[in-house]
């Protein structure tokens, strides 16, 4: 979900994917080339459609891209916080044809469908990423009904029936894996305006967009060849669109905060290319009961409290964010800052405490930075 500046075209994605199966490409992709701008053929986001469940669990295919993605801070026996991330990105090489059907035949082959999935495990003191590459085939790839299955080689989530709640999650990578259990009885969250998320201050870009914030997980994981028992919560987001920055836009800081008083935070800056371009700014604070108030642009604040670097690139780790209208002056700042996503597309994310009028924790996420 970053953006990145070098050039990666559709001809050279869809070379990696004459196998049935595929790695990670050999050069790093834009993700803004991945998430472009090219509407042609796409469906558009349209501010009427309404957020329908358990349907929009399942992917969008006439739209360009999406993703189904989990971040979850938790803790083991021992006190030692455990951040982890699960994302499968949809992402579309060309417009499917209206006529098109999927059958479990050899026609499931011909696809303008991928999947790109990164799981990433944080510590303190460790942090390890990997991702895999697929085509869509049922047998290798997809989001399926009767369970709800997303699934990529042997990642997988499976819910239940149609619906994505209580399910079991399961990754087992090189350096680390992990086995959970994810339930949660609060509805979801519908992001913007009833699920209709802008993306700009002309309004120009939105996605569709809902959270479910609420999660609770128990289950194992398996660092560096080491199991433990870990608890605690996890956060949600599905979004999908067809054009997701404008050409102004350099890339985003995102932040998924759980406070001491029950209630979540959801903030995101978009920022320009240069600093005479202003950030486009949007957030919501929400509750288990199903209600939220959406915070106006002008009423959020954030700044840089410091920086780290990572192999020549600077990510700012640590943030302080004042929003007058919530009564919030929190300081937020990484569990490890040296939490960069080091895969084909390359940005930053992990778990981050919360201090300040509320304690609390959370995932942040930087892209554009490269």
């Amino acid at each position: 979900m970053s953006i990145l500046t070098k050039p990666f075209g559709y001809l050279g994605l869809l070379t990696l994917l004459t196998l049935t199966a595929c790695s990670k490409p050999t050069s790093a992709p834009s993700m803004g080339s991945l998430l472009g701008d090219n509407l042609a053929g796409y469906t558009k986001v349209d501010k009427s459609r309404p957020i329908v469940f358990p349907q929009d669990h399942l992917s969008h295919d006439d739209f360009r891209q999406e993703w189904w993605y989990l971040t979850a801070n938790l803790k083991t026996k021992q006190g030692e916080r455990i951040g982890l991330q699960w994302t499968q990105f949809r992402i579309a090489l060309a417009p499917d044809k209206a006529d098109s059907q999927s059958t479990l035949s050899d026609s499931d082959w011909n696809t303008n469908q991928i999947f790109m999935t990164h799981a990433a495990m944080t510590s303190k003191g460790a942090h390890f990423a990997e991702e895999r590459w697929s085509r869509r085939h049922p047998r290798l790839a997809d989001v399926s009904h009767s369970p709800l299955t997303i699934k990529i080689d042997n990642w997988q989530w499976t819910g239940q029936d149609e619906a994505l709640f209580p399910a079991q999650l399961e990754v087992d990578a090189e350096k680390f894996g992990y086995q959970l259990s994810l339930e949660t009885n609060a509805p979801y969250q519908l992001q913007g305006e009833k699920g209709y998320s802008i993306k700009s201050a002309d309004g120009s870009v939105a996605s569709h967009y809902y959270s479910q914030p609420f999660i609770k997980v128990s289950g194992t994981v398996n660092l560096d060849g080491i199991e433990h028992q870990v608890s605690g919560n996890a956060w949600l987001d599905r979004e999908w669109s067809s054009q997701f920055l404008n050409k102004a836009q350099a890339g985003w800081d995102w932040f998924a905060l759980r406070l001491s008083d029950g209630s979540t935070l959801m903030l995101f800056q978009l920022r320009g290319q240069t600093d005479q371009q202003p950030s486009f700014y949007s957030g919501r604070r929400m509750f288990a009961d199903g209600s939220g108030r959406n915070i106006a642009s002008k009423d959020i604040q954030l700044k840089v409290a410091s920086w780290h670097t990572i192999d020549s690139v600077r990510y700012p780790v640590a943030w302080q964010i004042t929003i007058a209208s919530e009564d919030i002056n929190i300081h937020t700042q990484a569990l490890n800052p040296a939490a960069k996503v080091p895969l084909s597309v390359s940005y930053w994310e992990g778990p981050v405490i919360v201090s300040g009028s509320h304690e609390g924790e959370g995932y942040m996420e930087l892209t554009g930075y490269d």
